[in-house]
């Protein structure tokens, strides 16, 4: 799973709407904003292996910190605490929580039997990415619907929050890395831009009903 975390976080902004966008997205990726940085430091391995999949060649064989189960637990309620003690804001929290829990759900949905229930522990996934059609009508319908209500809860203020957002929509598809070393670098590369991006774009954007309320300002029509 990829761009389906994205739609998580992209539909949470209806619930925790005074949350960032950018916290909304890095909950569920949270897991895998760790990963390239405890492959780097070596907790956790990954091998290239063309034909592990029918959807894509890696072989995550050893990632029991950043993906099992009970320490995804550990890093959502870390994650949301830390959050509510700054914020005050409760549907945030739980949205923060629920979000880093997602990711082992969705990944057991599309993972072969590599996901840990806790480390060291037995492995569990029903291996949607062996079907190159399923695993892309369910992403990118995830995708299409987590966009649209994050689109239907906010709106721009200006060309930024419209067209860098647009951008930001385009560049989330992309192909699989070469190698170990192209992988753990462009992983660590694409959270720094990706999380920057989010809070750019979120910046230029507003909650519709704001719009609504105010009276120096009026809407027409239905936009990015």
């Amino acid at each position: 799973m990829f761009i389906g975390h994205f739609a998580v976080g992209f539909a949470a902004k209806k619930y925790a709407q005074r949350t960032p966008l950018v916290l909304l997205l890095a909950a569920p990726l949270f897991a895998d904003l760790l990963w390239p940085i405890f492959l780097l430091v070596g907790w956790e391995h990954v091998r290239i292996d063309p034909g592990n999949t029918k959807f894509t060649p890696l072989d995550l064989y050893d990632y029991p910190w950043s993906h099992s189960l009970l320490m995804d637990c550990v890093w959502a309620t870390a994650f949301a605490l830390i959050y509510y003690a700054i914020a005050r804001y409760w549907p945030g929290a739980v949205a923060i929580w629920i979000g880093v829990i997602s990711h082992w759900i969705l990944d057991w949905l599309t993972h072969r039997p590599d996901m840990p229930l806790y480390p060291g522990g037995p492995r569990f996934g029903l291996g949607l990415w062996n079907s190159v059609v399923g695993t892309l009508a369910v992403e990118i319908a995830m995708f299409a619907i987590g966009v649209w209500v994050y689109m239907r809860t906010t709106r721009p203020r200006d060309r930024i929050g419209r067209y860098a957002f647009g951008a930001y929509v385009a560049f989330l598809f992309g192909g699989p890395p070469p190698n170990v070393t192209t992988l753990i670098w462009s992983a660590i590369a694409a959270e720094v831009i990706l999380v920057l991006w989010a809070w750019w774009f979120d910046a230029h954007r507003g909650l519709r009903d704001s719009f609504r309320t105010s009276p120096t300002r009026t809407s027409v029509g239905f936009s990015l």
